[in-house]
């Protein structure tokens, strides 16, 4: 998702002379889109960092929650049902991982992946049936959580998202208890340089001896 630029402002500053010399009523819509579309950016922008500050101090901004919901909100106005699922997806991530709630994330990461599904964005798809699959395995739902968890490794293979593919292989290999798909795991991790994940493949080893 890219952030506005000086050219953004540029093009809202032209519209909005021409709606003041010409009284185009069109323009004026359309300066409103493009205000809302980088606003909505901005605001998953911030959330986001925020979000990487929560998991390194682990103290909960209540920001994250504003902005992730503002930029969903724009997002549905625009009628930009892709980056919807992004922001709905991070509503969902403050309830279950910043907020501990997983029953409150479900209908966030339910909405996410109906919305990823239809506008065919198998990222966003692999992190929401993902953190779908947290949610099953909480509610001890085992066999759902495992085939939702293969669901995101699928994903995430076709797309070639090494990292991604790495921390789906840990996720369900912690699921099934296979100490294999740790051992990949790892060796996707070292591959394409995801010392993070090569750190949560050792404690996940440390707790599964």
């Amino acid at each position: 998702m890219e952030l506005s630029s000086p050219m953004d402002m540029d093009r809202a500053r032209a519209l909005y002379e021409q709606v003041q010399f010409t009284e185009d009523a069109d323009a004026l819509a359309l300066a409103e889109q493009e205000l809302d579309s980088a606003e909505a950016d901005v605001a998953l922008a911030r959330g986001r960092i925020l979000h990487t500050k929560f998991l390194r101090e682990r103290v909960e901004d209540p920001r994250e929650f504003e902005l992730f919901t503002r930029a969903a909100e724009l997002y549905r106005g625009l009628g930009d049902s892709r980056a919807e699922a992004e922001a709905l997806f991070w509503v969902g991530i403050v309830h279950q991982v910043v907020r501990g709630d997983h029953d409150a994330g479900l209908p966030y990461f339910e909405r996410s992946y109906h919305l990823a599904t239809a506008a065919g964005d198998k990222m966003i798809m692999s992190y929401a049936v993902r953190h779908l699959a947290f949610v099953a395995r909480a509610a001890g739902r085992s066999d759902e959580a495992r085939a939702q968890f293969e669901e995101s490794l699928r994903l995430r293979r076709e797309i070639g998202f090494l990292p991604g593919v790495a921390a789906a292989l840990l996720a369900l290999g912690e699921c099934v208890g296979d100490t294999s798909m740790l051992n990949e795991a790892a060796s996707v991790a070292r591959e394409c340089g995801a010392t993070a994940v090569l750190g949560w493949v050792e404690q996940t080893r440390a707790a599964m001896s």
